[in-house]
This record gives structure tokens, sequence and C-alpha cells, in this order.
């Protein structure tokens, strides 16, 4: 288990566990086999009350851009699609991300920057059956004032950001929003004040489990600020156990203290993700 601690200094990070300085220790060692990984909304973007206002952070992308050429891949993990984080990020066509990956819609889209295009399956017919049903379904169970329902592509996702409050709204809505999924062979992804319901099969775990072999990673870092990054850090778990070190880094959240109790490094919100991307970079000047 990780630590409470935050990173204090964000050009010195220091992991609080073992298994976190056995990571960072592995990446600074042998960057030209270390993946590392990142989650967009919360992570590299702040979260905001649009999710279609969201950005990265102002410096991300030039913090990618030092660190990619260092490392073996820099990914980029994210329930987006992935053109929308691509969009978002401003990761298109920048010098030093030419290999840049998105993961998009939880690995089931991937974007790469040699290409510059999206692959992806054929969509979920459940998707669609949902996304025709939700407005009704939420107006016949008397949902709460201010919650709206986001169009992902593959997905669809019902926010209660915007609702008086937010908290109970999303506590409401979990139990009917995940029957209405099952009714359509889909899941439900609980999130920070939203639940994305969306296809089963596939997590950030699967994807990163599944790209970090397909590379042939040495080392791995995954950041992420959600329950939806828990299964990328079973990942990494379950690459440590198999012998590949990793470090796991939460962007630090009050909403969510799941990831925080599991992290080997805490750093505050999407500045402080970038503060350590940076440090990154330049100790492997």
């Amino acid at each position: 288990m990780g630590s409470h601690t935050d990173s204090t200094d964000p050009n010195h990070p220091t992991p609080t566990t073992p298994a976190g300085c056995d990571g960072l220790n592995a990446i600074l060692a042998r960057p030209a086999n270390a993946v590392i990984a990142l989650d967009f909304d919360g992570t590299l973007a702040p979260i905001v009350a649009d999710p279609e206002q969201a950005r990265a952070h102002p410096e991300a992308v030039s913090a990618l851009a030092a660190l990619a050429p260092k490392v073996a891949a820099v990914a980029v993990v994210t329930g987006r699609p992935a053109g929308v984080a691509v969009r978002n990020g401003g990761f298109a066509g920048v010098p030093g991300l030419e290999h840049l990956v998105v993961l998009g819609h939880y690995g089931a889209e991937r974007w790469d920057a040699v290409s510059g295009t999206v692959n992806a399956p054929a969509p979920h017919p459940g998707v669609a059956a949902v996304r025709a049903e939700l407005p009704g379904f939420l107006d016949r169970i008397g949902a709460w004032q201010g919650t709206w329902i986001e169009e992902k592509g593959r997905a669809v996702a019902v926010h209660t950001r915007r609702a008086t409050d937010p908290q109970a709204a999303f506590e409401a809505l979990r139990a009917p929003l995940t029957d209405l999924a099952a009714r359509h062979g889909l899941i439900v992804e609980p999130g920070r004040m939203v639940l994305e319901l969306r296809p089963p099969g596939m997590d950030k775990g699967v994807a990163l489990l599944e790209y970090a072999r397909e590379i042939s990673a040495e080392s791995v870092l995954y950041a992420g600020d959600d329950l939806g990054d828990l299964p990328a850090f079973a990942a990494v778990d379950k690459l440590r156990s198999d012998g590949t070190p990793g470090l796991l880094v939460c962007s630090g959240s009050d909403e969510v203290t799941e990831l925080r109790e599991r992290a080997d490094l805490v750093v505050d919100g999407p500045a402080g993700v970038v503060g350590l991307l940076r440090a990154l970079a330049d100790q492997l000047s």
C-alpha cells in the first residue's frame, strides 16, 4: 500500500513505498525500456464542469515532448474517444511526440502519432440503445435537476457535478443506471461525479498490460486520478509481481481517496504531474 504523503518538491519526486522507489530507479536507470502512461482528465487536464471544455494543462505538451524522446513510449490512456483526447490535448504534430499513442475508450480505440489515424472496432449496439432510452429514463426516475448526458461515441455518460447536491445525485443514479446498462449488455464505470455506461471487456488495466507487453516494457509509470484508473494501478501491480518494476502516481484529488491510498507518489493535480514529467526529463538529460 502507498502513503498519503505528498511529494513536496516537484524537482525531486520521492515515492513513499519501496516498490515505488524500485519503479522510479528502474525508469531512471533504463529509460529506453520504460513506458510512461497517463490518464487525461484530472491528470494531464484539470477537471472542469463541462468536459467539452477540458484542455491539457498549458505546460503538459511541452513536458511530454521533453520526456518522450528519452523513454521507450508515452501513452495517454483515457475513457474519452481517442480523437477527442488528441484534440483537447493538442497532441498532434508536436515535435518530440512523434511516437505518442493515445488509447481511447479504455483501450478500445488507438491513435498513433506516426499515422495520425484512429483504429477502432465496430461500436457496441447497446450504446445506441441506451443513448435513445436515457433521456426518458432519467425523467421517469426523477433525476436531480442539473444532471446532464455526455455523448462519447462508444459510450454515454451521466454527469452530476452541476446538480444541487452532486454526491447525492451520483449515489441515487448509480443503481438504476447499472440496471439500465445491464439490460443492454453494458457496464457502468463510476468516476468523479459521473457514471459512464460503456461496453464490458476493456478497461485501462487491460489496455495498459497489452501495450506494455506489446513493446516489451521493462518498467512502467502510470499516473491517474479517478476510479477508472484503479484497473491500471492493478495492472502495474500485476507487472510488478511478474518482475517488471512500476511507479503508481496519483494526481491528487480529495474526491477520490482510493488512488491516494494505493499510490507510491501523490502529486498536486495536473500541475504536479507536469512537474513530475519535467523532473524526469531533467534527470534523464
